[in-house]
């Protein structure tokens, strides 16, 4: 994947850089902040905004595959057809990424997760309040791209009220999850938890995809259509990440952690319609490794028993499945003549 859009990805990476400059004492730190604060106090320097810049930036700089933003500037390359500008697209990217970013540093709070991407998580290194504090900034400082010079006034009003309608979806999805992770004994519905994943993660790939077609000069009509697609996207992607939560484990993240979490993923509740009889004994795993952590015994016997019915490997075909149809229809929906859309994301797709 990178090799196919190693310039892409080159120009993003210097967008979001400028989107969120270090907290220096420069020229360009100093416009940066009249753009996102406007007019300051005479008294505050860019030291005071380290601990709003530095959780973010430092998670940003750590990786990431950046996929939302490639699907938001293959998306408005396909609707445009390469004869307009796709500046617009570029200067959107900070959007989808940031927000991204944001949820990670408030997700690992919510999960008391020590790691993220190797390493110690926001709230570890930097403290609760401060990586709270700056998650939560970085939800608003995400829309200062909208009031980029690269995007047209008559585009900015759609994509504000973009924006704050699918933040409201992701944080139902992170509500659902949340209230079934609490209580090892809950147990959504497979309907339920499709609901619950196509608006925690699919709702990202929705906004990038229909932030995309907007940018790209598309219809409101077109760019609806391309986020119900992209949030099946999402939702499979999702699938297949908690499936790798308990094969190989999620990079910097250890195998299993989702058991100690309490997480009712896609494998679980596929045992479950299955095996339904098992239930309070998943339950009793849960609550074991909810009380002594990743390296207890009930981690592994919980995955053994969930490898046992097929619902580790059917959870993963359905999500590959999944990913590989609804690519091919969103490159098909925006008549997209050079199929990075699916490359994108077969380039993605982990093996077993």
């Amino acid at each position: 994947m990178d090799t196919i859009f190693a310039a892409k990805l080159e120009r993003i990476e210097q967008v979001l850089a400028q989107a969120l400059p270090e907290a220096a004492d420069t020229r360009e730190t100093a416009a940066w902040a009249e753009k996102v604060f406007g007019t300051l106090p005479a008294a505050v320097n860019a030291g005071h905004m380290t601990d709003l810049i530095g959780p973010c930036r430092a998670l940003i700089l750590q990786g990431g595959k950046r996929w939302r933003c490639l699907l938001l500037v293959l998306c408005a390359e396909a609707v445009s057809g390469g004869s307009g500008s796709i500046d617009t697209a570029y200067a959107l990217t900070p959007l989808v990424e940031f927000v991204h970013t944001a949820s990670l540093i408030h997700d690992d709070i919510e999960d008391n997760a020590d790691t993220r991407r190797g390493k110690p998580a926001a709230h570890i290194t930097w403290g609760l309040d401060t990586a709270l504090n700056a998650g939560s900034w970085l939800y608003f400082t995400a829309t200062a791209c909208i009031e980029n010079d690269a995007v047209p006034e008559q585009l900015r009003l759609k994509l504000f009220q973009l924006y704050v309608r699918e933040l409201r979806r992701l944080h139902l999805g992170q509500a659902m999850d949340i209230h079934w992770h609490r209580n090892p004994r809950l147990l959504p519905t497979a309907d339920e938890y499709m609901a619950m994943v196509r608006s925690k993660t699919g709702t990202l790939a929705s906004f990038a995809a229909q932030a995309g077609v907007l940018a790209g000069g598309g219809t409101q009509e077109t760019a609806l259509r391309a986020g119900t697609v992209a949030a099946d996207i999402g939702a499979a992607f999702q699938i297949l990440d908690d499936v790798q939560n308990l094969t190989t484990g999620n990079p910097g993240k250890k195998r299993g952690d989702d058991i100690v979490e309490g997480k009712k993923s896609l494998p679980v509740l596929m045992h479950l319609q299955e095996n339904p009889q098992d239930a309070p004994l998943i339950a009793s795993y849960m609550e074991a490794a909810a009380r002594d952590g990743v390296d207890a015994p009930q981690v592994e016997l919980c995955i053994k028993l969930l490898e046992s019915s097929g619902s580790v490997s059917k959870s993963f075909e359905q999500g590959k499945a999944l990913v590989q149809k609804k690519s091919a229809e969103l490159a098909d929906l925006l008549h997209a003549q050079d199929k990075l859309i699916p490359q994108l994301f077969s380039g993605m797709l982990p093996s077993l």
